[in-house]
């Protein structure tokens, strides 16, 4: 046994070698229900979770509740352990003498919150008690995901950039968890997200992953022994997609399963054969809830969007050349900032109008006016038929790209061409073997030469160019001091170039010029860290992974010294740079309107105070010129060609079609700019480009991804309806404490209450425990750890307004985006830590028994079905009265339970009347339960059976189209995939007896015992 979530093999219980029959009975003898007590090696547990596995029986994983195992964490199995459900119709019942019955409402409502919601509840039960806005559109991936549609909860978050998937899976996560499908948690994210990702789900829904980074990989390594699994000990768990997929991990994650995997930026793992994709894959088959999550969910090819569909349900495409949209709008849903619902929501929240996106029209100087010229007679001739100075066709426009970013990324483009040329690189075919091309040696060697020649040419005029000479630099400076950025000022700005060479030169160039005062740098690879902080720059040659994490939050601190953050496009996916920054430089335009938007999307997201404002600096070059030197009409060759027409073009994208990859049919940056490359070899202009694009193989992609889900028959999002016995969660969370830290919380815990609404206490071991899985420096930073001169501290509380002052505070400091307050959700590990302890309060199967309102002895009574996962089918709330001569079964609804007077202002009574005779009524009283579970078991079966029908018939459907889709189909992998589709529907349906509990006997007061006697009814 041991205090993490570990295997426990045990000496006793029945042997491995179990016939089939007995496995099958083994099966048919159901789970063992989360918040139940059971009894193993002659200690109580509380159940948590419950998996069949095929080996080992039942896997219970449990929290120890007997003095010598409290709080401790361990996994048992059923056919290697004797775990003892105790029989209810033997349960104790007992005197609650505390005041009016607060032990037993208290026990009540810990049974609720510890009971998972059954799967036939799809109203989402915790959609109001996050830190975020109230907004639906980002509650319709779970509602979506817990449909029942699918057979799994399973689902592509598809939003394109902004809309916050963030806050959407954040919420569906939540919801499995309260359903009891959400104890192991796998995130994968690219590493520069890792801890944005990890702190908004903690921050805003109080779910606390491990992040396993490179700091977190060394702490694992002290904590568990060499060579273990690692996902055997940390149950929630963060990790970057280049990490995971290393061969230190592979291993472990074929002997891992998860209960929901969510994967971001999913549109990398589409390519067969690659490592993300083989990774995803393993993934997809070790979990039951899948998410996946992607602004640009596919590349443009139907194949690889099948790919990323069949992830999540193997039976969803028969042809993945071919296929309708509405054949999967069970499994993803994606809207735009257009869509309707998405619009009324962001009425009432903080998400500022973007702002037009500007180009500033830069003439080019005299010396870049030079290499206009150069580019456009030997490189680049109007004429497509006249001669190149490469025979590549490529080269002339890589070669105008980079100038257009900057004359020293021109010089490294031309450095790298010539070290080509004089060292050429072994060149492959499609098939990545080598080959030769059927050309005349000298005739190849003449042409490299003249090449060569050139690119020496072009080489000089770009190396006359200095600083003062380049027209975007001046205008680039002149355009960040309108905007405010300066010493002393407030103002921030990001500014994106592909080039590396640009960014380090701007880096160097640009703080000097606008005032900032230059010192000697730490890092004489890093010359710009020599302004004290005013300057950050990102991209993956001059920053570690861990670096571009740090840049990004230092970035969002309000009081961190930083003003400019040069930037490369790795900035442009999944990161936040919106919360103290509205002002964005293109100082290059990439030739891809996806690239655009991206980019646009890091200040231009949900959360956004301020009007977005975007600026594009526009080099041109007014001078006519032909092929021979002779003038002529004019010949646009810089930044108008392309770059400022896609600039436009997004922004009316934004407006009209609500994303940029509508306007083209093309889902990847790269392949747009290749195609948009090849189309101007061709002589077709950018309009006829995405025209021809729009109408090629690719079109149907854009229907495929257009507004799925953006339209719903109900306005409303269905909420699960579940008893309660106190008004809010605080109300539970003040009381509960007081009971459990008896004399009073305030000497147990030093708990102290501000005004302002934070509650700070001294964590116990077992709940820092819990809490083991925030980053360390967070706890140490916060107080939550003990120092050698502090004890620990936790603070919580359960204002929204006073959470999200703190969160915006954490911002304005330069020590860290983390709160020093935690809001408390209800699956917040404070909340689960003081449930669990309230559950015991009542001691290993007992029953209290209460003075309410009622008029006969009535008894309360819980009852669940499962399915052969584990999961509840049926959960069942019953009253039970009548007894002995009229049994009668009442359902146990929020309004019964006023009815009953279950609450604070109940009279309580120290001593039951009649104990002996209530204890003699209990076996009837299950008995009478027994039978109205079985009733609605019946019920729920014929609803299962109508809710999977559609599932069976879309299995078979699918096989017959497998069938004829291919001329060679693999009939035998096909019935392999359909086997395990039918066998995942058919696991859905309960197995096994049910789970009674008895959980609390009402007695009539004297009043309500009088009234009976007069002749009045329940």
């Amino acid at each position: 046994m041991s205090g993490q979530s570990e295997a426990v093999p045990g000496a006793r219980g029945p042997e491995k070698g179990l016939s089939q029959e007995a496995g099958e009975q083994q099966v048919l003898s159901g789970g063992y229900a989360p918040g139940a007590q059971v009894l193993i090696r002659e200690d109580l547990w509380l159940v948590r979770k419950c998996t069949l596995t095929q080996r080992d029986g039942w896997m219970v994983e449990v929290t120890g509740v007997s003095p010598f195992v409290r709080g401790m964490d361990a996994v048992f199995y059923d056919r290697l352990d004797v775990v003892q459900r105790l029989d209810p119709r033997e349960t104790e019942l007992v005197r609650d003498d505390s005041p009016n019955h607060l032990r037993s409402r208290l026990f009540l409502e810990a049974v609720m919150r510890k009971t998972s919601l059954p799967q036939t509840e799809q109203g989402l039960a915790l959609a109001d008690n996050f830190l975020m806005d109230p907004q639906v559109h980002q509650l319709r991936p779970a509602e979506l995901a817990l449909s029942m549609k699918n057979a799994q909860p399973r689902i592509l978050i598809a939003d394109v950039v902004g809309l916050g998937k963030t806050l959407e899976i954040g919420v569906l996560l939540a919801e499995l968890i309260r359903r009891g499908r959400g104890e192991r948690i796998l995130v994968v994210t690219p590493q520069h997200v890792l801890e944005q990702f990890q702190r908004e789900l903690w921050t805003r829904f109080g779910i606390p992953l491990v992040r396993l980074d490179s700091t977190g990989i060394q702490r694992v390594q002290r904590d568990i022994p060499a060579g273990r699994n690692p996902f055997a000990y940390f149950k929630r768990v963060i990790i970057s997609v280049d990490t995971l997929k290393s061969d230190v991990y592979a291993h472990h994650l074929e002997h891992t399963e998860w209960d929901a995997v969510v994967i971001d930026e999913s549109h990398n793992l589409v390519n067969r054969g690659t490592k993300n994709n083989d990774l995803a894959r393993v993934l997809a088959r070790k979990t039951d809830a899948l998410v996946l999550a992607s602004a640009t969910p596919h590349n443009g090819d139907a194949s690889s969007f099948a790919e990323l569909v069949r992830m999540l349900d193997e039976a969803a495409i028969a042809n993945p050349s071919k296929y309708e949209v509405d054949d999967l709008r069970h499994l993803y849903i994606r809207r735009t900032k257009t869509s309707p619902e998405v619009r009324e929501s962001l009425k009432e929240t903080q998400w500022a109008d973007r702002g037009p996106s500007r180009p500033i029209h830069v003439p080019a100087s005299a010396k870049e006016l030079a290499i206009f010229k150069e580019l456009a007679t030997r490189w680049i001739p109007a004429d497509p038929d006249e001669p190149s100075a490469s025979r590549h066709q490529l080269v002339p426009y890589r070669l105008l790209k980079s100038f257009l970013s900057s004359h020293k990324a021109l010089l490294e483009t031309v450095k790298t061409r010539i070290g080509n040329i004089d060292n050429p690189p072994p060149e492959k075919s499609g098939n990545g073997k080598r080959r030769m091309r059927p050309e005349d040696p000298a005739v190849r060697k003449a042409a490299q030469a003249a090449e060569r020649a050139a690119l020496v040419d072009l080489q000089r005029l770009a190396e006359q160019i200095e600083d003062g000479d380049s027209a975007k630099l001046q205008a680039l400076v002149e355009e960040l001091r309108a905007m405010g950025v300066g010493p002393g000022s407030e103002t921030r700005a990001v500014v994106f170039s592909e080039s590396v060479p640009t960014l380090r030169w701007l880096a160097e160039t640009v703080p000097a010029a606008l005032g900032f005062a230059h010192t000697t740098s730490p890092d004489q690879k890093k010359p710009w860290l020599g302004f004290g902080g005013a300057v950050l720059v990102m991209h993956r040659e001059a920053t570690t992974d861990q670096e571009q994490q740090d840049i990004v939050e230092k970035f969002g601190l309000y009081d961190d010294p930083v003003r400019i953050l040069f930037t490369s496009d790795v900035a442009s996916e999944g990161v936040n740079l919106h919360q103290q920054c509205h002002h964005l430089v293109h100082y290059d335009l990439p030739w891809s309107l996806i690239r655009i938007e991206q980019r646009n999307g890091r200040i231009d997201r949900y959360g956004q105070k301020h009007k977005p404002e975007f600026r594009a600096l526009v080099l041109t070059s007014d001078i006519p010129w032909r092929t021979d030197g002779t003038t002529g009409e004019p010949r646009t060759l810089d930044d108008r060609l392309v770059g400022e027409k896609l600039l436009r073009r997004e922004e009316q994208a934004h407006r009209i079609e609500g994303s940029a990859e509508a306007v083209t049919g093309l889902y990847r940056a790269k392949e747009e700019e290749n195609r948009l490359t090849q189309d101007l070899i061709a002589g077709r202009t950018v309009e006829e480009s995405i025209k021809q694009s729009q109408q090629g193989a690719a079109a149907f992609l854009t229907g495929i991804l257009g507004q799925v889900g953006a339209v719903h028959e109900h306005p409303e999002v269905a909420r699960a309806e579940v008893p309660k016995l106190f008004a809010s969660t605080a109300d539970y969370f003040e009381e509960a404490l007081r009971q459990v830290c008896r004399p009073n919380p305030e000497d147990m815990l030093s708990l102290r209450r501000d005004k302002d609404g934070t509650i700070a206490f001294e964590p116990p071991a077992d709940l820092l425990y819990r809490l083991k899985a925030l980053p360390k420096s967070y706890l140490i930073e916060q107080q939550i750890l003990p120092s050698k001169d502090e004890p620990a501290r936790m603070r919580v509380t359960f204002s929204k307004q006073l959470a999200v002052k703190r969160l915006n505070a954490a911002r304005e400091t330069t020590e860290s985006q983390w709160p020093n307050v935690s809001y408390i959700t209800d699956v917040h590990p404070v909340l689960d830590w003081l449930t669990d302890k309230v559950l015991v309060e009542i001691g290993r199967h007992k029953a209290p028994v209460l003075a309410a309102a009622v008029t006969t002895p009535t008894y309360l009574v819980q009852g669940i079905y499962s399915n052969a996962l584990g999961k509840p089918t049926v959960v069942d709330w019953m009253a039970v009265f009548g007894l002995p001569d009229n049994p009668d079964v009442e359902p146990l609804t929020p309004e019964l339970l006023e009815r009953y007077g279950i609450s604070p202002d109940m009279p309580g009574r120290a001593t039951p009347r009649d104990l002996p005779g209530l204890s003699a009524l209990v076996p009837a009283v299950i008995d009478a339960a027994e039978r109205h579970l079985a009733q609605r078991e019946a019920v729920y079966r014929k609803q299962i059976e109508a809710t999977l029908k559609p599932h069976r018939d879309r299995v078979a459907e699918w096989r017959q189209e497998a069938l004829f889709a291919s001329a060679r189909p693999n009939e035998a992998e096909l019935d392999r995939t359909a086997e395990r589709r039918l066998k995942l529907v058919k696991s859905l349906q309960t197995a096994g007896e049910p789970m009674l509990r008895l959980l609390a006997v009402l007695e009539p007061t004297a009043t309500t015992a009088t009234a009976a006697e007069g002749g009045t009814q329940q």
